[in-house]
């Protein structure tokens, strides 16, 4: 009923298309390590919500060509962003934001945002 001739450009375009997803999660993840990485508080939460962002707005994405346009840009933007991290780690500053200082509430210590 079925051969493997019927059955192989199928099993092409499933492989294709999970070898793109895995991809495109390898690479949001790689954004938010990088993210990770800078010092700043407000660079680190730019790159986080800048990634979340697009990778959002590429979930619409269906056709090939403009999803390869878009894994490409992303890869691109990604060198970026690691770039940047050396640089910023460069010229560090020692002091930190108001939103990773700890605040003495009481008698306790309260983390106002994690690192």
């Amino acid at each position: 009923m079925f051969s493997d001739s019927n059955l192989s450009p199928f099993f092409s375009e499933t492989a294709k298309a999970m070898s793109s997803s895995r991809e495109v999660l390898s690479l949001y993840r790689d954004f938010l390590r990088v993210g990770r990485k800078f010092s700043n508080y407000n660079v680190r939460e730019f790159v986080k919500r800048r990634a979340r962002e697009g990778f959002r707005e590429g979930q619409a994405l269906t056709d090939p060509a403009t999803i390869s346009a878009a894994v490409k840009q992303a890869k691109d933007q990604l060198a970026v962003a690691k770039r940047q991290s050396v640089v910023y780690s460069l010229f560090a500053q020692p002091v930190k934001s108001i939103m990773e200082l700890k605040t003495a509430v009481g008698d306790q210590s309260v983390t106002v945002a994690k690192a």
